[in-house]
């Protein structure tokens, strides 16, 4: 048996019972409280359960979006069903109007009184419109909320969902772990202040975290979940009671003043690894908004809205999907005004994070400017797919005969390949390449409509870890039979070599196979590298690419040593039969031994003749590219420590003077 309000009804008046029983069949009755007099309940609707072992429901929830149940099951199922379209309810409804369903338990004398279960053959039995099976695991589902035009489901696996109706689709958008340790999750709490509340039993106790805060609020020892509970909090106290022994117990507190304030939100419990800026969101009544993603060694990435006037960073929202750190982050679309993926809505892109435990993740991100916030800005967050490589190794064939991948293999960097559209290729997927700590440079396919990451092909050519990946699309106006584009990938590794990739084959040979495979493949060969270069005498901490209006290449990087390497490409036609074939040619090296006190973690090529370094040593150093090499320009001491990554972007001011911004991030984020 389980409660649930009635759609279009006050409070009080109305209350739908569901009632599990025999075969699968859930009832709806309605029950109409009478002060004085028996309750008056009327049959309103009949649903099936899909099979299974424990075939009953555990929790239902009427949607306000239209004449729709959601229902969660024992089997931790998610069921949609129709609620008032079917034909048998105004039947039931006019049967009752002219006296044909008694009351039930009403004081009448009699005891012939017909049940209203007598007439429920008049109703068809409802199948689901749309179903997730098995979404919170085995232990079942524990409640179904509405709130603000989505659904959350809570369940025994120590998630919550948030989901959207697609037509008449229940459709995933995102799965959250709110707190390490905490594995029965009972119930959400939407707050008048915007804040979301937790509840659930870690152990044998009672727990209500804070989503805002990340903190516990309370914790009361009960004996654990197995057992009745009832929760309610107000603006002046707060009670929680629960059957222990066969006692009812009560706690109970009343409010006080809190007497902590907070300072500084914290972005993270740990250093940050990394870090992208997504963009500039302009609101009314407010300053420009960057928005920034933030990856980290706690686990979680971040998404962030800085503001340059007031130099606060507010998180809009936490990714909780990854198991290990944080270690490298990626965009697949451009993110500025007219730009495609930018809309009139705001900023819309896909981002991709991976790290530890061989595991990537991918999100589609929606930022747009919502006044009413106390941020400003609204961020809805949808996942698309993962990936992790020990998962990919069970599903593989003949896997007895293969050495098994390390699975504390580590991604250390992601690069999204540019330019493989639909229009080129057959399907619409995206690539992005990895740099791994097993020594391969992996590429992976994603097919956003069918939510797949696959991966499609690798190459363990360096034989060491690979610290850096950079993609980059070249463009040729040949005649119509000749390919006019190459999609080159750019690896760098612990000992200091640069590699260069001609990964065109691979992509469109994965695609075609994709495509023919419905979206599994054995990864193909990467190949050998066009060309190689030792740039560097130790790891390859930076690498940034960039086009010159001549059509060739500046390749810069950075390395533990503190020197800084810079090579000028172009990409030339190889000789022979087809002239398909791909050559690179080294123009120019510059080297700058000492360039930084320390290790450079960052480095971006500005324009083809100014470059900016960021080191360990805390310097921010502009330099200006020259027929002499490498001159220092300036130098700027930034005040996080422990540099992971810088990144950068240009803005055009008023006069069509450009300014150039960059974030950095360590134990801390600045912005310069």
């Amino acid at each position: 048996l389980g409660w649930a309000p009635c759609p279009g009804q006050p409070p009080g008046a109305t209350t739908a019972l569901l009632a599990s029983g025999p075969d699968g069949e859930m009832l709806w009755l309605d029950v109409t409280h009478r002060p004085g007099q028996a309750p008056w309940v009327r049959l309103m609707g009949r649903y099936l359960l899909p099979p299974c072992k424990q075939r009953w429901h555990t929790c239902a929830a009427f949607l306000p979006q239209g004449a729709l149940l959601v229902c969660g099951d024992r089997r931790g199922s998610l069921l949609l069903f129709p609620c008032s379209s079917s034909p048998g309810w105004a039947v039931e409804s006019a049967g009752i109007a002219d006296g044909g369903t008694s009351l039930v338990g009403e004081d009448t004398g009699s005891g012939s009184e017909p049940s209203c279960l007598s007439h429920k053959g008049a109703l068809p039995l409802e199948a689901p419109l749309s179903m997730l099976f098995g979404l919170h695991g085995k232990m079942g589902v524990t409640s179904v909320t509405c709130h603000g035009g989505y659904i959350y489901s809570t369940g025994r696996d120590g998630c919550f969902h948030q989901l959207c109706l697609q037509g008449q689709q229940l459709v995933v958008l995102r799965k959250h772990r709110p707190c390490k340790g905490l594995q029965w999750i009972e119930e959400l709490r939407f707050t008048p202040d915007g804040d979301l509340l937790v509840l659930g039993f870690h152990a044998d106790n009672f727990v209500v975290w804070s989503s805002r805060t990340g903190e516990n609020l309370h914790c009361i020892p009960c004996g654990g979940g197995h057992r009745s509970w009832s929760y309610c909090s107000n603006a002046s106290a707060e009670a929680f009671a629960f059957v222990k022994c066969g006692d009812v117990m009560l706690y109970h507190r009343e409010a006080e003043p809190c007497e902590q304030q907070v300072l500084l939100e914290s972005l993270h419990g740990r250093e940050i690894a990394c870090v992208r800026r997504l963009g500039a969101v302009e609101v009314p009544g407010h300053t420009t908004l960057n928005i920034f993603v933030t990856g980290s060694e706690d686990t979680t990435a971040c998404v962030l809205a800085l503001s340059e006037h007031s130099r606060a960073a507010m998180p809009l929202t936490r990714l909780s999907d990854h198991i290990s750190s944080v270690r490298a982050l990626a965009l697949a679309s451009p993110t500025g005004p007219g730009d495609e993926g930018f809309g009139d809505e705001g900023l819309c892109t896909l981002l991709f994070s991976a790290g530890g435990r061989a595991q990537i993740e991918c999100y589609r991100l929606l930022c747009a400017g919502d006044p009413a916030s106390e941020s400003a800005v609204a961020c809805q967050v949808i996942h698309v797919a993962s990936h992790r490589l020990d998962k990919h190794w069970e599903r593989k064939k003949n896997r007895h005969k293969l050495v098994k991948m390390d699975p504390e293999t580590r991604y250390m960097s992601l690069s999204v390949v540019p330019g493989t559209s639909s229009e080129q290729l057959p399907a619409p997927w995206k690539f992005l390449a990895a740099a791994c700590s097993d020594g391969s440079v992996r590429v992976f396919g994603l097919l956003e409509a069918a939510r797949k990451l696959v991966l499609v092909a690798e190459s363990f050519h360096h034989q060491r870890c690979v610290l850096k990946v950079e993609a980059f699309l070249h463009t040729w106006r040949l005649p119509q039979h000749l390919p006019s584009r190459r999609h080159l990938l750019c690896s760098a590794a612990t000992d200091g070599s640069v590699a260069f990739w001609d990964i065109t084959s691979p992509i469109t040979d994965a695609t075609d196979a994709l495509h023919q495979a419905e979206g599994e493949i054995q990864p193909l060969a990467l190949g050998t590298p066009l060309l190689t270069i030792m740039a560097h005498s130790c790891g390859v901490n930076s690498l940034h690419i960039r086009e010159t209006p001549e059509g060739q290449y500046l390749v810069a990087s950075g390395s533990d040593d503190g020197s800084i390497h810079i090579c000028l490409l172009e990409v030339a036609l190889g000789s022979g039969e087809a002239m398909a074939g791909t050559c690179l040619r080294v123009l120019e090296r510059v080297a700058r031994p000492c360039a930084h006190a320390a290790h450079v973690m960052g480095i971006r090529v500005l324009r083809p003749d100014l470059l900016l370094s960021a080191s360990v040593d805390q310097r921010l150093t502009l330099w200006r590219r020259g027929p002499g090499g490498l001159d220092a320009l300036s130098t700027t001491f930034f005040h996080v420590p422990d540099l992971a990554e810088l990144d950068c972007w240009e803005v055009a001011e008023a006069g069509g003077e450009l300014r150039y911004y960059c974030v950095l991030c360590g134990r801390g984020l600045e912005m310069l």
